[in-house]
């Protein structure tokens, strides 16, 4: 299978005290020299010089703080609201695996301001664009071009979808959203903006609130979509860490692409 499919990464890491984070890791190395050295010291009763193999040195682990919304990661419906279509939402570990394997597809709208909603008019263009028709499970990918900015304040100056660019996305068959920016609603800032302005709390989070109403998951900080080099005709796998009950799950977003 490998041989006639080219892999691209479309992940961002999981980083310590990441700048593109408003909630960032926090990432303890324990390395073979230090601490690593002293746990092995302490499981296996030994010193030093018995650890032959090695030459004296332990192992490397790492010690993660993180919210699961960090890096590239796959929200369960559970996220938006406790239910989901009237019934129970699917928690991470629930979510079928069919979903996160499935076909892509990748939208241009990187001609979208910041702060801007990516409409229902904006997909169909995109889609006839790219002469391609929904069709169900196909894992739409809008393409922003936010991850050129990451890891600078100016990474969250994005466009966002909205309720109605959502629910109809749902409404073709489509089970997973992804976007290659913080979030896949407009800035905070915006939304808030608009909120002060009106009063309407409509303005709030709409596309995520929008799984309420209608069963969807999304990846949010993809990156790399330029690298692909079809806008469809290609699969992607987001299979997210299987988290007990939780309301997402981290991964490592990957297309194959047919050479």
């Amino acid at each position: 299978m490998f041989d006639s499919v080219k892999l691209i990464d479309l992940s961002v890491p999981l980083e310590d005290a990441a700048v593109s984070e408003p909630m960032p890791a926090a990432i303890r190395y324990v390395t073979h020299e230090a601490d690593g050295l002293d746990q092995m010291k302490q499981f296996f009763g030994v010193d030093a010089q018995d650890l032959v193999y090695s030459d004296g040195q332990g192992w490397a682990i790492e010690e993660i703080q993180a919210i699961t919304h960090t890096g590239t990661h796959v929200d369960a419906p559970y996220h938006y609201g406790a239910e989901s279509e009237g019934r129970p939402a699917k928690r991470i570990d629930e979510v079928p695996l069919e979903w996160c394997f499935a076909p892509g597809v990748r939208l241009d709208v990187r001609h979208k301001a910041a702060g801007e909603e990516i409409t229902v008019e904006d997909l169909e263009s995109a889609l006839e664009a790219i002469d391609h028709a929904l069709a169900p499970r196909d894992i739409v990918m809008l393409w922003s071009g936010a991850d050129e900015r990451l890891e600078s304040a100016e990474y969250f100056q994005q466009p966002g979808l909205g309720r109605d660019g959502v629910l109809w996305l749902v409404e073709q068959g489509v089970k997973v959203i992804g976007i290659d920016a913080y979030t896949l609603d407009r800035p905070f800032a915006a939304m808030v903006s608009d909120f002060r302005r009106t009063g309407d709390g409509r303005h709030i989070w709409p596309a995520h609130f929008a799984g309420i109403t209608r069963e969807y998951c999304q990846i949010e900080k993809l990156a790399n979509l330029g690298q692909l080099p079809l806008a469809h005709g290609f699969w992607v796998s987001c299979l997210p860490v299987k988290i007990a009950r939780a309301s997402a799950g981290w991964c490592r977003a990957v297309a194959l692409v047919p050479k």
